[in-house]
């Protein structure tokens, strides 16, 4: 029977649902639409070797996390790291920042489910409604991204057991499609005609900067590391472990569907790896897995930063940054129930605004997880420095080298948004988004109670309780 943190939330989640829960947010939907254009860059071999190389730069701040997780295994991941080593302002910044990006993903995942719908049931585009940007939106696609919503938003209300046991058949679904596609490869497939490097180094930069995004979610794992039942050492191990599992997941989608079809053809498919299924095995029944693959993992990763966002909105009210209401736990189901409902509500709206206002406010959501990862490598420079004889259970080889390195990525990362970047946002809509975020979150920290020295302690106090077992 599992048991009950000071803070109301239930320790029930074994090693293998914090593992799955952490890997299903990683692989969500953008792989089966973006297989044919990263094979269409960089050649078979060189998406591959971007995957590798952008693996290694997000399993650098996955380690830093790692160790962070392992010495502070409390709701909130970054909220908790961010305020023993930067303080209120500097750990405010830091959870706001990570929710903006989960609250995006989730809203994009709204939007996505009925994308992938349009795929698999011919004719659903119906009851035009209204334009957004230029593009249609539809009442079937408003339906059914608001039942989605619903779905997932009550899955998670009534317990995190739920969610994880969905996140684990979810992802089976995931491994199925691609063990399918694997051995379609090997046993239908043949060599891709496409160069190994279509643009040489250019195509595989092209490529890396697309992979820190894909990524995104093994740190879903330090938000719910209080309802984890495992040591803090394993903790940290998983983060790492999530983002390594994630990359093999990655390289073998992009070598199954190298083998299928050329770049060329795969990038000008609405589904490329659906796609390439359906040309291995010469069936469009079968491709048509491999499409529902994508719809698992597009409900593994709304699932999971559900999760992850609304423990981020929990750990900031119990800490008296947000208003309180947000730090309720249901006294039956042990979630933090209001910030649940919160997000659940934002992306209930999304399906109202249409695919391209989606894709301003995933990317400048983006901007908000690089800026957590940011400070989280500070941090971790910051507590190495100040608090050498911390309690680890799992510490970094080099820790400070590797603190630096990630330090390095990061900057990197935030920059790839600026004016100048690869990804710069786009100016009016995409900053204007940003803006508003940070307005929202000024607004409710305003109407808060405020960070005390009494949150502070109370803070510290679990963590010295977890630590001494």
């Amino acid at each position: 029977m599992s048991d009950t943190t000071e803070t109301g939330l239930a320790r029930t989640l074994s090693k293998r649902d914090t593992l799955v829960l952490a890997f299903g947010a990683m692989i969500g939907w953008g792989w089966i639409i973006l297989s044919g254009t990263w094979i269409d860059q960089g050649g078979p071999l060189g998406a591959i070797v971007a995957f590798v190389i952008g693996g290694l730069m997000v399993g650098v701040v996955a380690i830093l996390y790692g160790e962070l997780a392992s010495a502070m295994p409390l709701v909130g991941g970054e909220h908790v790291y961010s305020l023993r080593a930067l303080g209120p302002l500097g750990a405010f910044v830091c959870t706001w920042a990570i929710v903006f990006g989960y609250v995006t993903v989730v809203a994009f995942e709204a939007v996505a489910l009925p994308s992938a719908m349009a795929f698999l049931v011919p004719g659903f585009d119906a009851i035009e409604l209204w334009s957004v940007a230029g593009d249609p939106v539809y009442g079937t696609w408003i339906l059914v991204g608001v039942l989605g919503t619903v779905f997932i938003t009550a899955l998670n209300y009534v317990g995190i057991r739920p969610a994880v046991q969905f996140q684990i058949i979810m992802t089976l679904v995931i491994a199925l499609a691609g063990a399918v596609l694997i051995a379609g490869a090997i046993g239908n497939g043949s060599p891709s005609p496409d160069p190994a490097f279509t643009a040489g180094t250019a195509g595989i930069f092209a490529v890396i900067l697309q992979t820190p995004f894909m990524f995104v979610g093994f740190d879903v794992i330090p938000q719910s590391a209080e309802e984890a039942d495992v040591s803090p050492r394993s903790l940290g191990l998983l983060v790492i472990a999530a983002v390594g599992l994630a990359t093999l997941f990655y390289i073998a989608v992009i070598w199954g569907a190298s083998r299928a079809l050329p770049g060329a053809e795969l990038v000008d498919s609405t589904l490329p790896a659906a796609e390439a299924m359906a040309a291995l095995f010469n069936s469009q029944t079968i491709g048509q897995l491999m499409a529902l693959a994508g719809v698992a993992g597009i409900l593994t990763s709304w699932n999971a930063f559900i999760i992850g966002g609304s423990r981020a909105i929990f750990a900031l009210a119990e800490s008296g940054m947000l208003p309180k209401p947000f730090a309720k736990i249901h006294p039956e189901y042990n979630t933090p129930s209001n910030a649940i409902l919160f997000i659940g509500g934002l992306s209930a709206l999304a399906p109202l605004f249409g695919e391209q206002m989606l894709t301003w406010v995933v990317n400048a959501g983006g901007l908000g997880i690089v800026v957590a990862w940011l400070l989280v490598a500070v941090s971790f420079l910051v507590l190495r420095f100040r608090e050498p004889d911390m309690n680890r259970p799992y510490e970094v080889p080099g820790g400070t080298a590797v603190g630096l390195l990630g330090l390095g990525l990061t900057v990197f990362f935030v920059y790839l948004y600026l004016p100048g970047g690869q990804s710069a946002l786009l100016w009016p809509y995409e900053w204007a988004i940003v803006l508003l975020w940070c307005v929202l979150g000024a607004v409710f920290y305003a109407v808060s109670e405020g960070h005390s020295e009494e949150h502070e302690q109370a803070a510290l106090d679990r963590i010295e309780q977890l630590q001494d077992g």
